[in-house]
């Protein structure tokens, strides 16, 4: 748990210097390419836009579920910009880790005026 916990302290830092760079208020989509970017330099392996099929009663269901990123094959990182994170977001980023089987993730949201009041660390 200590090295997800060092993960999660490196990616929180790289999306606050992309926050810090672009501001608030752009597209998820350009954070998702900035933060990857900013992960991928900082020497992290970077996957985006991950499917996340379903498995009912065996059978792997195509949902068009994915996963905005997993960093280092260990946490989920699921990126918003919105007002507020809301109930929903949290059980989204829930769902995300139960289906793939990860531990921890983040909701990373960018549409705050300090990062910090818009990231939630979860853990199963």
């Amino acid at each position: 748990m200590l090295k997800q916990e060092s993960l999660t302290n490196s990616i929180i830092g790289a999306a606050i210097e992309v926050h810090r760079e672009l501001g608030p208020g752009l597209l998820e989509s350009a954070y998702e390419r900035c933060l990857g970017r900013e992960l991928t330099v900082r020497g992290h392996d970077v996957q985006r836009q991950v499917d996340l099929p379903v498995t009912y009663k065996g059978e792997v269901i195509e949902s068009g579920y994915r996963i905005d990123m997993i960093v280092d094959r260990l946490v989920v990182v699921e990126l918003k910009c919105v007002e507020q994170l809301m109930a929903v977001h949290k059980a989204q980023l829930l769902t995300y880790l139960k289906l793939s089987r990860k531990e921890v993730g983040l909701v990373i949201n960018f549409l705050v005026p300090t990062l910090k009041d818009g990231v939630v660390r979860m853990v199963l």
